[in-house]
């Protein structure tokens, strides 16, 4: 049983796909640190500092907090911004990533078209053709 896990393991799917599942993560904090650090800021500078992610409505006459930690802690709240928020960081993410997975298909489609160098030895056959053909 060792033995087949062990051909299991080391197939060339199952690594392709931690090797896939490690660099999807690693690109993930990168497009998460591009949206946390670079374009919700700019979308908070544009919309004068807005923040949603303290946008919450109380469910109980006991909260009384202006923030949502704060309200968390007196009572239960349906917090609607952070809500907002964070389906509005899904959005940006999934449209980075299109447009990354859009520019790799067309490198690779620019890659697939190009033709293929012809072998030497055809080369070579050519020649002696194109030389018997010659009175």
């Amino acid at each position: 049983m060792l033995e087949e896990f062990k051909k299991f393991a080391l197939r060339g799917n199952v690594v392709d796909l931690a090797v896939g599942v490690i660099i999807g993560a690693a690109f993930g904090s990168i497009v998460s640190s591009l949206v946390g650090d670079i374009i919700m800021p700019l979308i908070g500078a544009l919309t004068g500092g807005l923040d949603f992610s303290n946008y919450f409505l109380p469910l109980s006459s006991k909260v009384i907090a202006d923030t949502l930690i704060e309200a968390k802690k007196q009572g239960a709240v349906l917090a609607y911004g952070s809500f907002l928020t964070i389906t509005l960081n899904f959005t940006i993410v999934a449209f980075v990533l299109f447009l990354v997975i859009r520019a790799l298909g067309k490198l690779i489609k620019k890659e697939a078209e190009k033709p293929a160098p012809v072998p030497k030895q055809e080369l070579l056959l050519t020649e002696i053709r194109d030389l018997l053909k010659k009175p």
